[in-house]
């Protein structure tokens, strides 16, 4: 991980168990997205220590995720979510480090911009989904593609912490350390962190709030996007642009 402390993190955080976490799973949920420098972490985790749990699994707080996102041969989902298309899909394998759990997951944007997600679970991530009946099954049941359709793209790696609400039915997720990895090529996104609020409603919220006061302001980031364009610098990506500059502005070199 990158060179800083999350000492706060250990000392300051009741915790909280996957198990204890169930009641809060929101796989139905609205999500509001949040990115800003690393540097400015603790400083936010500080303002959260006394309305927020940490997760613990296995005796540590901040987890390991290793995902494969799929895509058709021409990025079908890909331009559908850079079009802003309702009714669209993500689909990845993702392997839960700590807990030694892989699982196939489908992520659905509904025309009501609610986020449904369902997975199955898995003994191993697989490049070719469609060798699999269960994973097959799977893919054209929730998504309606077909899994021989869908190709391994790039693993995008980071670690999380996740913070569950201890008054309110949401939590939110913090991705830090993040790499996007294709067969020949590594994009470093580490000076980045990724805050991602999940609630049953778009309602008031001790984050939200502390984010406006901080100045950083909620919009969506798609960890699939940013890593297909960093990673093929020449597919189209006119509507992305905008955004990709705005984050590039965070890197340290960019400053000044």
């Amino acid at each position: 991980m990158a060179n800083y402390s999350l000492e706060i993190l250990e000392n300051s955080f009741q915790s909280i168990t996957l198990k204890e976490m169930d009641s809060v799973k929101l796989m139905n949920r609205t999500d509001s997205k949040y990115v800003f420098e690393v540097a400015r972490l603790n400083e936010i985790l500080d303002a959260l220590k006394d309305q927020y749990r940490v997760l613990e699994v296995s005796g540590t707080r901040v987890s390991r995720y290793e995902t494969l996102y799929y895509d058709t041969e021409n990025f079908e989902l890909f331009f559908k979510h850079l079009a802003g298309k309702s009714n669209r899909h993500k689909i990845r394998s993702r392997n839960y480090v700590e807990s030694d759990l892989n699982f196939l997951e489908a992520k659905f944007k509904n025309n009501k911009k609610r986020t449904l997600k369902n997975r199955i679970k898995i003994s191993e991530i697989s490049n070719e989904l469609h060798l699999d009946e269960k994973q097959s099954d799977f893919l054209i049941n929730e998504t309606g593609y077909e899994a021989a359709r869908l190709l391994p793209k790039f693993w995008v790696n980071y670690h999380r912490i996740t913070l569950v609400s201890l008054e309110r039915n949401e939590r939110c997720t913090i991705d830090l350390g993040m790499e996007f990895v294709n067969d020949d090529q590594v994009s470093d996104f580490s000076f980045l962190v990724i805050l991602e609020l999940k609630q049953d409603s778009a309602t008031a919220s001790p984050i939200s709030e502390l984010m406006k006061k901080l100045h950083i302001r909620s919009g969506g980031l798609s960890k699939y996007c940013l890593g297909v364009v960093s990673l093929n610098p020449t597919i189209k990506h006119n509507n992305f642009k905008p955004k990709l500059m705005l984050i590039n502005k965070l890197r340290p070199n960019e400053k000044n």
